[in-house]
């Protein structure tokens, strides 16, 4: 009889471990799965990170080939065919080229990125500059610089590594096993790949750790059920047939079916408990079908809410609802480094389990998300990780466009209006007047012998000398004025509103004041500053051209008559 007890416990054991060994080979899968695509989401992330840096050095780079191109004694340069002025220029801007008929100062890197600039004279083209963005090493480390520690860049050529753009692959590289996903080939250099890295041995090893849970987990399943068979081994083989027959079937994938139970003894218990082991079963998989549809659904909307915005603010808050809504929980916030509230949904306060995540990628810090709820299981730490990961790569992309909106209008040594934004300023302005019937003052001041400055003490005085009179223009305009950089040592000043008078008069306050300042070089001599104005005026619907024109002939005036003074010009500015 013993023997016949444990013949029928090991056949009933293998047949009701089936759905559970099925079960459980399902669950390892979707935990590989769900690790290569966690590793997949980082490299993504990582890669956009990545690009957007590599995309602000070619924005940085094209910015100073503008800087250096819009530069007078660059212009004076090339038309004089002057080398050693060129070759003086080139050098203080790192990575800089000059090319022109018969001209070529500083070298361009056969493997690099370029931004080239027309230098203009009225029109006419006197030659080119060029800006490199070398591929080298150095690149590499700095484009690495907000990869993960086990993450790695490498520039590659189309094809080399075998992976298809924005594709996820294997790599095999110097003998190791790696995951990789490679950007569209850059127009510069041509063919080449930005590719982000990662081991495929930490990958496995997660795989691996999750396997041997579900190891265990199918091991302790077996010696209960084990245990439970045996003790009702001395029931009728028909019940084992029945229950065999119901295990088969959901082992074949049908569900649904169940164990005829009969009668209240031993074997209709374990049919009882068989019958509430699938329908928890078809219940779990049910669930976990919805749950995965449900977060799909929301990790959509997140994306969706995210490229709907490039406010910081109101990404935050959408942030925060999103990760609450996918995960559960009962409230979430985001708070910064100094300990203050960004955004919140719910009580933050509140009771309950909690979890954080830093909204970190590089030197950017968006502070901490922290949640709080009843419990989170992985799945869902999972899923707010991964849409963290998301959110940061949005909130880097907002602060990018930040930077990237106030380069574009405002100089980068005064912080001051640049060239670009006093020509639109202009432009706004004169359509004004023109549509009221009002003036618009230009004023164009120019600082007085700045080379020697420059030629004697260095650039580095030189900036603080622009800086000195850009602080002293700022405080001397109104709130309706713009001041701004015309060019190199050359600034503007947009009065709208204004007359000749009012304008004469604010140029000779402002010159006053740049007289009076006090400034010293680094071994304490005294640094005197003057200036030149030119002041012109706009009625009528005149030309932009000729308003210019005249502001900058008075300046040139000012500049002859002996400098350090404010010239108005004869006449204003008519149609």
């Amino acid at each position: 009889m013993g023997s016949f007890r444990l013949k029928l416990v090991g056949f009933f054991a293998l047949l009701a471990l089936l759905p559970l060994a099925i079960a459980f080979y399902g669950y390892d899968s979707l935990a590989r799965s769900n690790e290569t695509g966690r590793a997949d989401a980082q490299l993504e992330a990582s890669l956009r990170g990545v690009v957007a840096a590599y995309a602000t050095r070619l924005d940085a780079a094209a910015s100073q080939a503008e800087s250096l191109a819009t530069q007078p004694a660059l212009g004076r340069a090339l038309r004089g065919h002057d080398r050693r002025t060129l070759a003086r220029l080139v050098a203080r801007s790192p990575g800089s080229a000059v090319r022109a008929p018969g001209l070529a100062i500083g070298a361009i890197p056969a493997r690099a990125a370029t931004k080239t600039v027309r230098v203009l004279d009225g029109g006419r083209t006197l030659g080119r500059v060029v800006v490199s963005v070398p591929f080298d090493a150095k690149l590499v480390r700095a484009l690495s610089a907000g990869l993960a520690a086990t993450d790695r860049l490498v520039l590659a050529r189309r094809g080399e590594l075998g992976l298809e753009p924005g594709s996820p692959g294997a790599v095999h590289r110097d003998g190791h096993a790696y995951r990789g996903l490679a950007s569209a080939p850059l127009a510069q250099p041509a063919g080449v790949e930005l590719t982000v890295l990662t081991s495929q041995a930490g990958i496995s090893h997660a795989a691996r750790v999750s396997e041997e849970r579900i190891a265990a987990a199918l091991l302790a399943s077996f010696l209960l059920l084990g245990a439970g068979t045996y003790l009702v081994g001395r029931s009728i083989v028909a019940s084992v047939g029945r229950v065999a027959d119901a295990a088969r079937a959901i082992a074949g994938g049908r569900l649904g079916e169940r164990v005829e139970v009969r009668g209240s003894d031993e074997f209709a218990q374990l049919g009882t408990a068989f019958n509430h082991m699938a329908d928890q079963l078809q219940q779990r998989l049910a669930e976990l079908e919805a749950e995965r549809a449900r977060v799909r659904e929301v990790a959509a909307h997140f994306g969706e809410a995210l490229t709907a915005t490039l406010a910081p603010e109101q990404l935050l808050q959408i942030v925060v609802e999103s990760i609450v809504e996918a995960t559960g929980a009962l409230a979430g916030a985001v708070v910064a480094a100094d300990g203050t509230t960004a955004a919140h949904v719910g009580d933050p306060d509140a009771a309950g389990d909690a979890i954080r995540f830093p909204l970190r990628t590089g030197a950017s810090d968006f502070g901490t998300l922290e949640l709080v709820g009843d419990g989170f299981d992985h799945s869902n730490v999972e899923t707010a990780a991964s849409l963290a990961a998301q959110a940061v790569v949005a909130l880097e992309n907002a602060r990018l466009h930040r930077v990237v909106e106030r380069q574009a209008l405002l100089d980068g040594l005064t912080g001051l209006a640049n060239r670009r934004s006093l020509d639109d300023t202009l432009q706004d302005e004169l359509a004004r007047a023109v549509r009221f019937g009002d003036e618009v003052c230009l004023v164009l001041c120019d600082l007085d012998n700045f080379k020697s400055v420059n030629d004697r003490f260095g650039h580095p005085i030189g900036d603080l000398v622009l800086r000195a009179f850009a602080d002293t223009l700022r405080e001397t305009v109104r709130d309706v004025d713009t001041a701004g950089r015309w060019g190199g040592e050359e600034f503007a000043l947009v009065l709208p509103g204004t007359g000749l008078e009012g304008g004469a008069n604010l140029a000779e306050r402002a010159r006053a004041a740049i007289e009076k300042r006090e400034l010293a070089a680094e071994d304490g001599t005294p640094l005197p500053i003057t200036a030149s104005f030119g002041v012109a005026v706009y009625t009528g619907t005149g030309d932009l051209d000729d308003l210019i024109g005249a502001a900058d002939g008075a300046l040139y005036e000012a500049k002859h008559a002996g400098k350090n003074r404010v010239v108005v010009a004869r006449r204003p500015v008519r149609s």
